[in-house]
């Protein structure tokens, strides 16, 4: 527990610590008009309250992640707790916030053009479409589970078809209409009940005062099917350390933030409570883990299945009816939050790519329906296939958002470092996972592992090689 206790210490202090560093190295203007006034129409750009901004970008990037990402990621023991913490300060957070901050001095671009600026046409070309490809697995993946979940609850008449039908059209409504009508007034509702519930978690947890690993006991592998830590652990917990799926959020919001100064509590700070949230929830997982029922799921592998159990039953016996209440609601409407932005950001980037504004509701729609189509295809695949090649996908969407911030860092003559290291590791880990996956090469570990680090060391090799003739 003291372990525990003393990463959630260190989680905060990166926010003020590091954070600020990171803000310093970047250079924000607090005279600098953002694009919420710039480029205000009504329906993407309008100013809104920072709080509300906060709430929103924090149940954006959060959803589902840093609960069912750290309860998988909990298998692998005492790593897992290093991971989040290491990967929120370091990694995430600051992705989360360059990617923010270029978008906000780029009129609220959207990634794939953010990317292209410093990495090329070509690349460009290339996240235009891995990310709309992205976003339409997102919104099918947080189709497929809330969808599920309310056909177990409701009459059997009420079946899978129909709820996600339901979702869907919700989902029609909120990448259409303008952000405040429907994101801006039920999102920071569903955020406070989110970290409501990981309060209550995290009170409990100190009231319990459960044994939880420690860094005395070492890191060594306790996961039950034998998945190596690394690249598996590092894919599994995306959200709750980093995720690429984050900066294709942030210029929803570096479209809504009015002044600079509060880039950081937005960008920067919301990350580091969903690394919070990550971290009560692996603590959670690793103590009902150790009960008969959690020994039994641990033994039966690392599913999204298993992870809703985990959050049903935990939720249930330490905080009661209201628990329960809170646990169906985060199951169900914070994947819900998660799709309908990713669908939002989907028609933004097409947008964008087609120059067409976004002011007339016919142009929306004509640019949604066929991302609305091809969501709803993907829901007839198996979810397990759609989830693991949506984590890949998220992670290597990570490594060229930090590539991409790399280079802006270099050319703009600032600390590069801070993103190079986490953009040369995750490298690494997305090179190993698509050799070592059984939907990958499918090979052994070892040689994955390999394979995965010379192409992270060529790929740093050629960095050097650009940097030296620029």
């Amino acid at each position: 527990m003291i372990s525990f206790l003393i990463c959630f210490v260190i989680l905060l202090a990166g926010y003020f610590i590091y954070g600020a560093f990171v803000e310093r190295v970047f250079g924000i203007d607090k005279n600098r008009q953002t694009p919420a006034y710039a480029c205000q129409d009504g329906v993407d750009y309008i100013p809104l309250p920072t709080w509300k901004v906060f709430m929103i970008q924090f149940l954006n990037i959060a959803g589902l992640g840093p609960i069912f990402g750290a309860i998988m990621g909990a298998k692998f023991g005492m790593a897992s707790f290093v991971w989040i913490v290491i990967g929120s300060i370091f990694a995430g957070a600051t992705h989360d916030f360059l990617a923010g901050m270029l978008s906000l001095r780029n009129n609220g671009e959207s990634l794939p053009e953010l990317i292209g600026r410093y990495l090329g046409p070509s690349v460009k070309q290339f996240m235009r479409g891995l990310t709309v490809l992205l976003m339409v697995l997102v919104g099918a993946v947080f189709v497929a589970g809330p969808a599920g979940l309310l056909a177990k609850l409701t009459p059997d008449v009420l079946d899978l078809t129909f709820w996600a039908c339901v979702v869907f059209i919700y989902y029609i409504f909120a990448t259409l209409l303008p952000v405040d009508k429907i994101i801006g007034k039920i999102y920071p509702l569903f955020a406070i009940a989110l970290l409501f519930m990981a309060v209550g978690i995290l009170v409990m947890l100190i009231y319990h005062h459960p044994a939880l690993p420690e860094f005395a006991d070492g890191f060594q592998n306790t996961h039950p099917d034998g998945l190596p830590i690394f690249p598996m652990m590092f894919v599994s917990i995306a959200c709750g350390a980093i995720s690429g799926f984050h900066a294709t959020q942030s210029p929803l919001m570096a479209r809504c933030l009015t002044n600079e100064k509060y880039a950081r509590p937005v960008f920067f700070g919301a990350m580091i409570v969903e690394g919070m949230v990550a971290l009560i929830w692996a603590a959670a997982a690793t103590y009902f883990f150790h009960t008969e029922e959690g020994m039994a799921l641990f033994a039966a592998g690392s599913g999204n299945e298993n992870a809703a159990i985990i959050v049903d039953s935990i939720t249930k016996e330490w905080l009661g009816t209201v628990g329960g209440f809170l646990a169906i609601l985060g199951v169900i409407a914070a994947p819900i939050t998660s799709g309908d932005t990713a669908f939002r950001s989907a028609r933004l980037i097409v947008a964008d790519f087609l120059k067409l504004d976004q002011k007339p509701i016919l142009k929306r729609l004509m640019i949604s329906l066929p991302l609305f189509a091809g969501g709803f295809l993907l829901l007839q695949m198996d979810f397990s296939i759609i989830w693991r090649y949506f984590a890949w996908l998220n992670q290597t969407l990570a490594v060229f958002t930090l590539w991409a911030l790399t280079v802006y860092l270099t050319v703009h003559k600032k600390l590069y470092i801070i993103t190079l290291i986490p953009a040369v590791f995750m490298t690494a880990v997305c090179s190993t996972y698509i050799f070592i996956a059984p939907e990958g090469m499918g090979l052994p570990a070892v040689i994955s592992q390999i394979i995965g680090l010379s192409i992270a060391a060529v790929v740093l090799i050629l960095f050097f090689v650009w940097k030296k003739r620029a």
